[in-house]
């Protein structure tokens, strides 16, 4: 953009900088929002566009309001991402009625604990060579490949060892 260009855009926007501060004043009804939307406004006019403007007063205009559309927009889009979060966390619970409380009561957490408990002694009593495939499997993300180089073990013989290591935790665990 050259000197000329800016002089320009800086010469239309100061003429009608009242006009457009009214006009966003108008549509959002607020005027510290409608300051920061013209403070925008300045900032995107500045920016000129590629190809030439005939009319520099409407181009000005149309750009205000498509900031006061997007301004709503992401106001929507706002309101409707919290309304889906308070409705997640409220169980959707209509309107007038004592949302529940999802969390854990101090049974489950109990309940968790022991079962956290069995798992791992479950775990811990697995014959050795399954405990550690196991272990480098599921708790540790390695693949069977992975598994196998580190135990220096076929692929195979990594699978043998966690069909082991789930049955002995599927009879430990449910009895």
């Amino acid at each position: 953009m050259n000197a000329d260009q800016d002089a320009d855009v800086e010469t239309l926007y100061g003429l009608h900088r009242a006009e457009l501060r009214r006009l966003l004043l108008a549509r959002v009804g607020d005027p510290v929002e409608a300051e920061d939307l013209l403070q925008e406004l300045w900032l995107r006019a500045r920016q000129r566009p590629a190809g030439p403007v005939d009319n520099g007063r409407a181009y000005l205009f149309r750009m205000a309001q498509n900031l006061v559309v997007d301004r709503l927009r992401e106001r929507q889009r706002r309101m409707a991402r919290e309304r889906r979060w308070s409705d997640q966390e409220s169980d959707f619970t209509p309107p007038g009625v004592e949302p529940s409380d999802r969390r854990q009561t101090a049974e489950d957490q109990i309940i968790a604990r022991e079962e956290v408990a069995a798992l791992a002694s479950a775990i811990a009593n697995l014959p050795d060579g399954a405990r550690r495939a196991f272990e480098l499997h599921k708790l540790d993300g390695l693949s069977h490949a992975e598994v196998a180089q580190r135990l220096g073990i076929s692929k195979s013989g990594v699978e043998k060892h966690m069909a082991v290591a789930m049955k002995y935790l599927r009879r430990a665990l449910l009895g």
